[in-house]
C-alpha cells in the first residue's frame, strides 16, 4: 500500500501560531469587564482553568454559571455574553496595535517552507474571525491571510472544539482525505477535535497546556523549534529531529499511532 503524501498543514491559532492567551485575550476580557462596570478579574491562574472551555462567549457563560451564579443581566444571557464578547474583541484588536504578541518558535519558518513546497495551508480555530485576521496581519504581514486557503473560525460552526465540526469544515473545503493532512494544535480540546475528525495531530504545548495528558497526539513538543533552538519532546518519537520540519511532518503522517 502506498504511503500517504502530505498535502496540507492545518493550524490552530491561539497558543499554536502565537502566544495570545495570557497577555492578549485574558487582558482584553478584563478590559471589557471594566467597560461594563463589572467587578470581575480573570487572573492568570483562573484563565488557565477557564481555557478548558472553548470559545469566548461559551467561556463567559461558564464563568457566570460557576463563579457568579447570582449575576442577572438586563437582557437574555446569551445576547449579553455576545455583547461582552464583542467588546472584548475590540480591546484585543487595540492590544494588537500596542503590544507585541509573539509568534511561537518555528512558526514562520514552517509556513515559509510549506509555501516553497506548495503545500496547502488552512486554519481551524474557535476564535472569532474579527480577531484572527488582524492577528495574522499584525504578526505575519498584510498578505498573511491569503496564505491560508481555508480559514474556518468559531463564527463558522455551531459546535466548538472539542467537537470536530471546525475540522470537518476545513476538510470539506480542501477536498482532501484525512491521511494527507497534518494538524498543529496546542491543547487537549483541540487535539480531541482533530483526532475525532480522523486527523494526525502534533501538539505544541504552552504554559497553560504543558501538563495536559495527550496520548492521542503523534507528537507532543514544547514548540516547533529552530535549527539553533531545539524542541523538547514530551510525548512520542521525533527520531533524530530536533526541530519540526516538513520532513518530520511527512514521517509522522506515515507512522502508526503510538
Amino acid at each position: 500500500m502506498p504511503q500517504p503524501l502530505l498535502q496540507a498543514l492545518i493550524f490552530d491559532v491561539d497558543g499554536t501560531l502565537a502566544e495570545t492567551e495570557r497577555d492578549g485575550h485574558r487582558v482584553a476580557f478584563n478590559l471589557a469587564f471594566q467597560e461594563l462596570g463589572l467587578p470581575w478579574h480573570w487572573s492568570v491562574g483562573l484563565y488557565g482553568d477557564l481555557l478548558k472551555v472553548a470559545g469566548g462567549k461559551e467561556r463567559i457563560i461558564h464563568y457566570i454559571d460557576r463563579y457568579q451564579p447570582r449575576f442577572q443581566p438586563d437582557i437574555p444571557l446569551d445576547a449579553w455574553a455576545t455583547r461582552l464578547h464583542q467588546a472584548k474583541g475590540r480591546y484585543f484588536q487595540d492590544l494588537l496595535q500596542t503590544h507585541t504578541m509573539a509568534l511561537r518558535p518555528g512558526i514562520k519558518r514552517l509556513l515559509v517552507d510549506a509555501q516553497s513546497q506548495q503545500l496547502r495551508l488552512a486554519i481551524a480555530t474557535t476564535s472569532a474571525r474579527a480577531t484572527v485576521i488582524p492577528l495574522l496581519h499584525r504578526l505575519l504581514g498584510p498578505e498573511a491571510a491569503s496564505w491560508f486557503e481555508v480559514i474556518a473560525t468559531g463564527d463558522d460552526v455551531v459546535h466548538k472544539k472539542p467537537d470536530p465540526e471546525v475540522y470537518h469544515r476545513v476538510l470539506d473545503s480542501l477536498e482532501l482525505p484525512t491521511n494527507q493532512c497534518l494538524v498543529l494544535e496546542d491543547s487537549q480540546q483541540g487535539l480531541r477535535a482533530a483526532v475525532a475528525a480522523g486527523l494526525t495531530t502534533v501538539v505544541t504545548v504552552n504554559d497553560y497546556t504543558r501538563h495536559q495528558s495527550m496520548p492521542q497526539a503523534k507528537l507532543v513538543i514544547n514548540h516547533l523549534g529552530e535549527p539553533h533552538r531545539p524542541f523538547e519532546v514530551l510525548w512520542g518519537n521525533a527520531g533524530q529531529a530536533y526541530y519540526f520540519s516538513l520532513e518530520l511532518a511527512q514521517t509522522l503522517l506515515c507512522r502508526p499511532v503510538p
